[in-house]
C-alpha cells in the first residue's frame, strides 16, 4: 500500500508513475479529493469534541454553584448530535478513501522499462547453451507419459483438468529438485521454514493478494473466518512479522519454504493447457527476505543471483528479463523474470519472479523494525522463486531427453536420486 502522505506531497509524480501502470490521473485526483474531504470532517469534529469537553467543564461548574444550565445542557445534545453525524460521514469517507488506496499498485522503479504488456519487457542477461540434438525434441508431457512417470489423464478423472500424478522416478525426481533447491538456500543463509497452507484474509491483504486477486485463489468458507489456499509461499512467509516490531539487529531476516501452491488459473483458458507450465496445483521453493530499505536494491541482484544458481548448476539454459510496468506484480517496484529454456516450445518460459516490494507489503502488513536511536521505520520486503518445481522438471525432461526416450539425470541431482543417471521405461518406476 502506498503512503497516503506521498501522494498528497507529490501528486503530479504519483500520475506520473502509476501512469505507467495503467491508473489514470482522474482516480489519484479523485482520491486526493476524499482525503482532502476526510481531513476536513476530522479537524470539524474534533473543533467540535474540545468546544464539547470545554462546555461540560462549564456546565460542572454551574451545577456546583447550583445555577440553571440547561439551555447550555441542550446546546450540548445539539453538538453532539453534530459529532455523531461527523463520524458516520467521516467513516464513510475513510471507506471511500481506502477502496481506492489499497487498489493503487506499487510505484515502479525509475530504471523499470516503460510499458503496457510482456512486449515491452527488456532482456538483461543470458546464460548456457542452447541444447542440439539430431532428432526433433519431445515436449515433456509425451516424454513423461511414454515414461510412465506423469499421468494427467488419471488426474482428470480424479480431481479435473491442470492436475497430475507423479509415478516412480517422475515422483523421486520432482523430491531430488526441490531438496536439492532448499539444501542450496540454504547455504546461502536462508532459514528454512514448513509454514501453514491455509491463510486468514488479513495476511492475503498484507501481502496484497487481497482485495484485487480474489478470483485466482482457493478460498474455504468457513463458519468462524474464511481461509485461503495459499498461491505461494510468500504468503504466509511475508505474513510471519506481520504485526510486529522487529529489532534492526535482526535484519536481514531470509526465509526458504518448499510448498504446494493453489491457483485457479482464472483467466487463463486455452493457455498451456497440456504439460507442468500452468498447474492449479504444483510445487514451489519460495525465497523471501526483510531488509532495511538502504540494502532492498542490492539484496534484489542478490536474491535474483541465488535463483540463477540453481539454474546454472543444474545446467539449464535460461536468460533474465526486467519486466515492464505493466507486466511486473501488483505489489513489485521491479521484477527480474528468469526463463529457461523449453526445447519443445523453442522458447524461454518463466521459472521464477524475483521482487523487490520495497514498503508496500510492509505498510499493508505493518512490519517494521526499530533503529538504534529508537525509531521505528517500516522493512523492506523482497520474494523469489528458487524455483518453480514442476516447470524445472519440466525443463529437465526436454533440456535432457535422449533419442530412444531416455532422460538423462543432471549431475547435481543424483546424489538425490540414489545414484540414479538415467530414467528409463525399465526402471521408471523406481522399483529396479
Amino acid at each position: 500500500m502506498l503512503d497516503m502522505k506521498v501522494i498528497r506531497e507529490k501528486p503530479d509524480w504519483i500520475k506520473d508513475r502509476l501512469g505507467t501502470r495503467g491508473i489514470k490521473p482522474e482516480e489519484i485526483d479523485e482520491l486526493l479529493t476524499l482525503d482532502q474531504q476526510r481531513r476536513e470532517k476530522i479537524t470539524a469534529t474534533e473543533d467540535l469534541k474540545a468546544k464539547r469537553n470545554k462546555v461540560s467543564d462549564q456546565i460542572a461548574e454551574v451545577k456546583r454553584a447550583k445555577g440553571d444550565a440547561s439551555e447550555t445542557i441542550a446546546e450540548m445534545r445539539q453538538v453532539g448530535g453534530q459529532i455523531k453525524q461527523l463520524d458516520k460521514e467521516l467513516a464513510e469517507l475513510e471507506e471511500k478513501v481506502r477502496y481506492i488506496l489499497v487498489r493503487l499498485p506499487n510505484i515502479p522503479k525509475e530504471d523499470v522499462p516503460i510499458g503496457p504488456n510482456e512486449d515491452y519487457n527488456k532482456e538483461v542477461r543470458k546464460w548456457g547453451t542452447l541444447p542440439t540434438w539430431d532428432f526433433t525434441p519431445k515436449p515433456h508431457w509425451d516424454i513423461g507419459e511414454a515414461l510412465g512417470i506423469l499421468d494427467w489423464d488419471r488426474a482428470a478423472k480424479v480431481t479435473g483438468a491442470r492436475f497430475v500424478y507423479y509415478k516412480g522416478l517422475g515422483s523421486r525426481l520432482e523430491r531430488a529438485v526441490y531438496n536439492f533447491m532448499l539444501d542450496e538456500h540454504q547455504k546461502e543463509g536462508y532459514e528454512e521454514i514448513i509454514p501453514p497452507y491455509l491463510v486468514n484474509k488479513d495476511s492475503m491483504f498484507g501481502t496484497g493478494q487481497f482485495p484485487k486477486f480474489t478470483k485466482d485463489v482457493y478460498t474455504i468458507i468457513d463458519e468462524d473466518e474464511p481461509l485461503t489456499l495459499i498461491p505461494t509461499a510468500e504468503v504466509p512467509l511475508t505474513n510471519y512479522y506481520r504485526g510486529e516490531i522487529l529489532d534492526e539487529k535482526q535484519l536481514p531476516v531470509y526465509f526458504t519454504a518448499l510448498t504446494p501452491c493453489f491457483r485457479s488459473e482464472a483467466g487463463s483458458a486455452g493457455r498451456d493447457t497440456r504439460g507442468l507450465i500452468r498447474m492449479h496445483q504444483f510445487n514451489k521453493v519460495e525465497m523471501v527476505k526483510y531488509v532495511k530499505p538502504e540494502e532492498s536494491w542490492n539484496e534484489l541482484e542478490k536474491l535474483t543471483n541465488d535463483a540463477e544458481e540453481i539454474l546454472q548448476k543444474l545446467k539449464l539454459p535460461y536468460h533474465v528479463i526486467t519486466l515492464s510496468t505493466g507486466d511486473a506484480s501488483f505489489t513489485s517496484a521491479k521484477t527480474y523474470d528468469l526463463e529457461v529454456w523449453i526445447p519443445a516450445q523453442d522458447t524461454y518460459r518463466e521459472i521464477s519472479s524475483c521482487s523487490n516490494c520495497t514498503d508496500f507489503q510492509a505498510r499493508r502488513a505493518q512490519i517494521r523494525y526499530r533503529d538504534a536511536d529508537g525509531k521505528v521505520h517500516l522493512v523492506h520486503t523482497l520474494n523469489g522463486s528458487g524455483l518453480a518445481v514442476g516447470r524445472t522438471v519440466a525443463a529437465i525432461l526436454e533440456n535432457y531427453q535422449n533419442e530412444d526416450g531416455s532422460v538423462t539425470i543432471p549431475d547435481v541431482l543424483v546424489p538425490y536420486m540414489h545414484g540414479i543417471t538415467k530414467i528409463t521405461k525399465e526402471n521408471a518406476n523406481g522399483l529396479n
